[in-house]
């Protein structure tokens, strides 16, 4: 990760100020105003204060791919709550465009009004065509534009880019269980795989944390069996069923092949 890369701004609300050298800024074309001087910029209110986008809602190519459109969510209200949208190109480093989105609010005051959001765009010039590069926003949302339609840019989900395509290998099943919506920590057993199905038993150790139990600990977990279909971008969990052979899942599951079902075992709840 370069230095320039860790200089950005995290997302969220969160108050920062903004470092860097050498950076393209493009001021955006949503006309929110400009940083006020003199006497505004004290303000009779609210103080202003520099913050990032609530969300990024978006990336889109433009200018022949020389420009991203920067979809953001900010803060809106009865009176001004955003001024001096802008995106700047931050760095290019290993196939990936860095850039941010910042802007000044009163947001943070709740006296201010401003508890509505509403969506603006930001344009970020680029210093040559887009092409098959990633772009990065705000050091967090991933966008790219494999597999897209022009000229949006693909979001990238927590698996990357480019997910591991369901196989039945343990990086494929370490996928699976992280999609799955459980606790950190759970570890796995593989009960049965094809190309379309794949079954897995989940164990989750629960209680205060201690040592082994023969030092007076005791020890105990939760256990859940997940019924995963292939897709695109990975193995997607579609029900959950503790009961030993077919009979038990066929009742929300017909179409699971005997052969992965039939000789499971009585799930073993700890």
């Amino acid at each position: 990760m370069g230095q320039r890369r860790r200089r950005m701004i995290v997302l969220g609300m969160i108050l920062a100020v903004l470092t860097g050298c050498g950076s393209e800024t493009v001021e955006t074309t949503d006309p929110l105003g400009t940083p006020a001087t003199g006497e505004d910029a004290a303000g009779a209110g609210s103080a202003w204060t520099l913050a990032a986008p609530i969300r990024i809602d978006g990336v889109r190519t433009s200018g022949g791919g020389r420009s991203l459109v920067v979809d953001a969510e900010v803060p809106d209200g009865s009176g001004e709550c955003v001024r001096g949208l802008r995106g700047e190109l931050d760095t290019v480093e290993h196939g990936t465009v860095y850039v941010r989105v910042t802007f000044e609010t009163r947001s943070l005051d709740r006296a201010s009004g401003c508890t509505g959001t509403r969506r603006v765009e930001a344009t970020v010039k680029l210093d040559g065509s887009l092409g098959s590069r990633k772009v990065m926003v705000n050091s967090g949302d991933v966008f790219t534009p494999a597999g897209a339609t022009p000229p949006a840019l693909r979001h990238c989900g927590e698996n990357g880019c480019d997910p591991t395509p369901p196989r039945c290998t343990a990086s494929s099943y370490r996928q699976a269980v992280t999609d799955t919506d459980i606790p950190e920590h759970t570890s796995w057993e593989e009960r049965g795989c094809d190309d379309t199905w794949l079954v897995l038993d989940l164990s989750t150790r629960t209680g205060p944390a201690c040592g082994d139990a023969g030092d007076g600990c005791s020890s105990s977990g939760v256990s859940q069996r997940w019924f995963y279909r292939a897709e695109a971008s990975g193995w997607r969990p579609v029900t959950t069923n503790g009961d030993a052979g077919c009979t038990g899942i066929h009742k929300v599951l017909p179409e699971l092949p005997e052969r992965l079902c039939a000789s499971l075992p009585r799930l073993d709840r700890g």
